[in-house]
């Protein structure tokens, strides 16, 4: 066992990267809510972007696996619902990351009510407003495909929530 303290604990964690959207750690998406230290256990709680998010069970062995790695012999992982993710949650830094990586990030707040009608997404490569949207689904459902009528790449768009 490490001589365990909160903010080594933290920093493992934070540091575990999304299996969909690899160039995003769980912290950079806001899926990490909380950390918590008591006695020699380790408790993460997360919120998947969705509810029936796939990547939830990836996610918690990846944190298992990283704590464990780290010296930490008791490790729980929770996963709550509530309050329900949202793309506000997402940093900036993680946005950034998202263009860099090809994905035009979530813009705009996510809605309250009825859902607004997105008419242009930015492209991540070339920056048009010349775009489309393809397909209300990409890659995983947490993101849109849209093509950039200016470059003509194609692109996943990460929905507003």
């Amino acid at each position: 066992m490490v001589t365990a303290t909160l903010e080594h604990a933290r920093a493992v964690v934070a540091a575990v990267v999304d299996p969909e959207v690899p160039v995003l750690t769980i912290d950079d998406l806001g899926v990490l809510r909380e950390v918590r230290l008591d006695d020699d256990t380790v408790t993460v709680t997360i919120t998947p972007t969705y509810s029936g998010c796939p990547a939830v069970e990836a996610i918690r062995d990846d944190i298992l696996l990283a704590l464990t790695s780290a010296g930490y012999d008791h490790v729980v992982v929770r996963t709550t619902l509530t309050p329900a993710w949202t793309t506000d949650w997402m940093s900036e830094a993680g946005r950034r990351k998202l263009t860099a990586y090809g994905i035009a990030p979530p813009t705009g707040r996510a809605p309250a009510g009825p859902i607004r009608l997105t008419l242009s997404v930015a492209c991540p490569r070339c920056g048009s407003l010349d775009t489309r949207e393809l397909s209300r689904f990409g890659s995983t459902s947490c993101k849109s495909l849209w093509e950039c009528r200016a470059c003509l790449e194609p692109f996943d768009h990460f929905k507003a929530l």
